[in-house]
């Protein structure tokens, strides 16, 4: 329990000394999941996952065959030329792949070359913002993916918030992105479906989105992890007629919806300059992604396994997402969630704070994602979102619904 317990304080932007003298790198607070999967280690006594833990503050979908689905593959073949170097662009096969997915089923015009490969879809969306030309300013949800706002920190990118809330339902009008910015050059930063909320943008909303980015004094940057989790799935690539004449990045993953993120790999779409930008940084800040790992996401995006993947996981996890709400609805709870991800946004009645709902949780081995943490402005204990909270049914088998709706009334109601 210590070792939880110092994980946490050692984050807390104090500088730290060593035998050496004071620490070479800058002290930074890890992504508010891990806080709250540090304290619930040390409250608990062990870490979340484990036997008789209930993860809903995780965001990882399941990672067996779902109801429909495709068996996930077992091994994967590889060579002694997959043990060289991988290419800093990616694995071709993997690139034509990726754009044959896209061109299939959203009538994508692109090819091998728009595509590059990442170890997922994080370290694609920081290598894009940290190669942001000086004069480009971001424009980002308040409520938004929790890392964006220690990717913006950290690369020192200038970024103005658009207001998402309780009162536009967290789904704010599109022309608060694509009105004047701040700055005489923006990127929109965008993740759709989106993570806290589930709220989808598709056909009209992305239509204004890449007409706005098609400007030259104007981008795109769209994670598109949650693809999968819509019924039917949606991508921003179904609206761009020429992405090699834009701004426009396009992210994607195995992670969530090929049910794979152990693998780590993920993707940018993008113009053929800026891939061949992106690939030149590989070249010396990454050395390419794992072959093995890059052979297996070759496996999950066989033509014929991906027909079977696009019908069953919106239709699993759209069950989970209706029934679980159905259950936080007759608890009390006010729900804000969109037709998408696998996550409910909930606000908790009687001005419960989440932090307070996570300290009943924990003893029951459950654990929650505080609104705050979700907070673009990171006002902590201050922040408005203080009374919202993520639960995650990514990772839950349908099972467990009955013990999970238990155990948060129980924590709800003490």
């Amino acid at each position: 329990m210590a070792d939880f317990q110092s994980k946490v304080s050692d984050f807390r932007g104090v500088e730290t000394a060593t035998d050496c003298g004071p620490c070479f790198l800058k002290p930074m607070p890890p992504m508010g999941i891990y806080e709250t999967l540090y304290a619930f280690g040390a409250a608990f006594g062990q870490p979340m996952g484990g036997e008789g833990t209930h993860p809903w503050s995780q965001g990882y979908p399941r990672t067996v065959q779902l109801p429909g689905g495709p068996e996930l593959p077992a091994h994967v073949k590889v060579t002694s030329e997959n043990l060289l170097y991988p290419k800093a662009w990616g694995m071709p096969a993997l690139r034509e792949r990726i754009a044959s997915y896209y061109c299939e089923h959203y009538g994508a015009s692109i090819d091998a070359e728009n595509v590059m490969v990442f170890a997922g879809g994080r370290p694609a969306t920081l290598a894009v913002l940290l190669f942001l030309e000086k004069g480009v300013g971001v424009r980002v949800a308040s409520t938004e993916y929790t890392p964006y706002y220690d990717m913006l920190e950290r690369l020192g990118v200038p970024y103005d918030l658009v207001e998402s809330d309780a009162e536009n339902r967290f789904c704010p009008p599109i022309e608060n992105y694509t009105s004047p910015p701040t700055h005489s050059r923006s990127m929109m930063l965008v993740s759709n479906p989106c993570n806290p909320t589930g709220v989808t943008r598709s056909s009209t909303d992305i239509e204004s989105l890449v007409a706005a980015a098609s400007s030259p004094d104007c981008g795109l940057l769209i994670d598109e992890a949650y693809e999968m989790f819509h019924d039917p799935p949606v991508s921003a690539l179904a609206k761009i007629p020429d992405i090699d004449q834009t701004n426009i990045f396009v992210v994607g993953a195995a992670t969530k919806g090929l049910q794979s993120p152990g693998i780590r790999i993920g993707w940018a779409i993008a113009s053929r300059r800026h891939i061949e930008i992106l690939g030149n940084f590989s070249s010396f800040g990454m050395g390419g992604v794992s072959h093995p790992s890059q052979c297996y996401a070759l496996e999950l995006l066989e033509k014929n396994r991906i027909e079977q993947v696009r019908s069953a996981v919106p239709a699993f996890y759209g069950g989970q997402r209706q029934r679980y709400g159905e259950a936080f609805e007759k608890m009390g709870l006010r729900l804000f969630t969109g037709d998408g991800g696998f996550y409910h946004w909930c606000e908790i009645p009687g001005g419960m704070t989440a932090t307070e709902l996570n300290q009943r949780l924990f003893p029951e081995g459950a654990a929650i994602l505080c609104g705050n943490d979700c907070d673009m402005r990171r006002f902590g204990s201050l922040s408005p979102l203080r009374n919202f909270f993520r639960f995650s049914f990514g990772p839950l088998a349908p099972e467990s619904f009955a013990e999970d709706i238990e155990i948060l009334q129980r924590a709800l109601d003490a």
